[in-house]
């Protein structure tokens, strides 16, 4: 304490440390930032319209988003009229749905499935915006293979038209965090839900050599199965690139372009293992029949050769049994612009099928 002018006793306030200022946000790295998570403007497209539009005019998807492959095409083919009733069985980032929608309208209905319990939430938050409320759209939590329980839940007969979409959307490929991708370091996970079964990690650790070759073969068509599949089975690579280190090492006489592809093949075949999609595939299809209407359409998306085969096989079977009225004869591939536009729509197959009306329909 000290004395003023006036004698008046006057106690001093302890000195108080400044606040701190406000964190400055980081600097955006560039028009397309290599890490995802440095991608803030593409993350938030609402915000960064103008970043968005740069990014897909240079033929890239931005982070967080992905483009519907084949949406003209897919309409053409499935004609949705209003008042049908539709299944997006994939329904990933709603892109599809959301041309469905729009025309099933009035009075039509869609109902979106995907096992993915962190991008699902976000599809209907987008389809709810576009103001598609409960009575139009409901979006459920489940594989394509769910659709007979789906339909079951809701008392649904059948629906006039059914799509799934078999690829990664690419939501899921960008984000490290899932591990799909060779591109960045992530956790070797690959699980469509991170909530149930084991990530890829696991299931490398104790698989044997010969399982892991079959998985290899008929998953990938990988053609150097037999020299991969004793150097990885029984291995632990906890990061995606531990596990393309590994297989570049093994492989130390072929250029990178044939090695990058090779690892490619091999992380698609771990995905397919780990999420047992060619069970659920078959299993979509052995019921496809009964979840469409008379005159119903179908319409699949497919991305590698175990997938379209299947779809191919039991679509032929179907139309030679009389279950089918019409199916594609030929595969349906991309056009060249949108080849281009979007680069990873390139390795995309669709193929169709029209269930046989009932004879007092014509």
């Amino acid at each position: 304490m000290k004395p003023d002018l006036g004698g008046i006793v006057t106690v001093e306030s302890p000195s108080q440390p400044p606040a701190p200022r406000p964190g400055r946000r980081p600097r955006y790295p560039g028009r397309n930032p290599r890490r995802f998570e440095d991608k803030y403007k593409e993350l938030n497209p609402a915000r960064y319209a103008e970043t968005v539009e740069k990014v897909l005019a240079s033929g890239k998807t931005p982070a967080g988003m992905h483009r519907p492959i084949m949406a003209r095409e897919i309409l053409q083919i499935l004609a949705p009229q209003p008042g049908e009733i539709a299944a997006d069985c994939t329904l990933g980032y709603g892109g599809h749905a959301q041309e469905l929608l729009a025309r099933l309208q009035p009075g039509g209905r869609l109902l979106g499935l995907d096992a993915d319990p962190a991008e699902l939430p976000k599809a209907e938050a987008r389809l709810r915006a576009l103001g598609y409320g409960a009575g139009v759209f409901t979006a459920h939590r489940s594989n394509f293979a769910g659709l007979p329980q789906i339909l079951a839940a809701a008392e649904i007969a059948g629906a006039d038209i059914i799509l799934a979409d078999l690829g990664l959307s690419s939501m899921q490929l960008d984000d490290p965090r899932r591990g799909f991708s060779m591109k960045f370091e992530g956790p070797l996970d690959m699980r469509m839900n991170p909530l149930r079964g084991q990530p890829a990690s696991a299931f490398l650790a104790r698989v044997r050599p010969d399982v892991l070759q079959k998985a290899l073969t008929e998953n990938a068509d990988e053609p150097r199965a037999t020299a991969l599949a004793p150097v990885l089975a029984g291995r632990t690579f906890p990061t995606t690139t531990a596990l393309a280190g590994a297989i570049r090492a093994a492989l130390p006489r072929i250029n990178k372009e044939e090695c990058d592809l090779t690892i490619r093949r091999v992380f698609q075949a771990l995905r397919i293992a780990v999420n047992d999609e060619f069970s659920a595939l078959e299993t979509f299809l052995r019921h496809l029949p009964a979840c469409l209407n008379p005159g119903g359409r179908v319409a699949i998306l497919t991305f590698h050769s175990g997938e379209d085969r299947r779809v191919k096989r039991f679509f032929e079977a179907g139309w030679r049994d009389g279950v089918y009225a019409e199916i594609s004869r030929e595969v349906l591939r991309p056009a060249e612009d949108e080849r281009r536009s979007n680069p990873r729509s390139t390795p995309a197959k669709l193929r169709w099928a029209v269930k046989k009306r009932l004879k007092a329909e014509g």
